[in-house]
């Protein structure tokens, strides 16, 4: 695949997963903030393009074989995966991960205050998310599916109450959006997780802990962000 200035991030995450890898190096949000060209991405984080274009082709010289099969699946199956993989992963895990990060906190907040902090803004992404995940099963999931069903049955879908699926769409995407800043902001306290001088094993996988979630976020939001809503999206107009 030819890359070129014009590409757009969230496009290319999707067509291989891997480029991931490289806006992360460069510290380029391509989940909540995917929707923008290479060359306004490039010049917003003073990165040359040509640098960022030449990493890319060497991503999209080899077949990713996982981003395929995902970008291929019907929006249900999509959902399924989303959540029996993403959703799930937060249920898991907004139990367990806390239990680190208060004890870090506790111990070593005098010294480390940067940790209360923390603390604070991942209980706060712990019940955000939490709700987040009930809105999207008990409400626009459900209407997706009831999309792909209205069009494989060659029929007019339900009528939602809250009008078009842009609604409800908007309104997660406003959520994925105070998320990412909300993680951001974790990952600049804690010098990109980070282990300081001295640091504990309850430090170390606390933020490991705190690293996996944020990756995992990252991709269950670009599932959704660049793939599942723009093809909802796409799928409502053609009905």
């Amino acid at each position: 695949m030819q890359i070129t200035k014009d590409n757009i991030v969230g496009e290319l995450v999707s067509l291989n997963y891997k480029a991931a890898d490289v806006f992360s190096q460069y510290g380029i949000d391509f989940c909540c903030a995917g929707n923008i060209s290479l060359d306004r991405a490039a010049s917003k984080h003073e990165v040359s393009v040509d640098e960022l274009v030449g990493k890319l082709e060497d991503v999209f010289s080899v077949k990713d074989v996982e981003s395929d099969l995902i970008s291929r699946l019907p929006l249900d199956a999509l959902i399924d995966h989303i959540v029996e993989n993403h959703h799930q992963y937060i249920r898991d895990n907004v139990n367990v991960v806390p239990q680190y990060v208060n004890k870090v906190a506790e111990v070593h907040g005098g010294r480390h205050p940067e940790m209360v902090e923390v603390k604070a803004l991942f209980d706060e992404a712990c019940a955000e998310l939490s709700s987040h995940i009930v809105k999207e099963e008990e409400i626009l999931f459900p209407y997706i599916k009831e999309l792909v069903a209205a069009q494989k049955e060659g029929r007019k879908p339900a009528q939602a109450p809250f009008g078009s699926v842009g609604s409800p769409i908007e309104a997660m995407m406003a959520e994925h959006a105070d998320e990412g800043e909300r993680f951001r902001q974790i990952s600049e306290l804690t010098n990109g997780y980070q282990l300081p001088l001295g640091g504990c094993t309850t430090f170390r996988v606390s933020l490991e802990k705190l690293k996996e979630f944020e990756t995992d976020l990252h991709r269950h939001i670009h599932l959704e962000n660049n793939i599942l809503f723009i093809k909802a999206l796409e799928l409502e107009k053609s009905l």
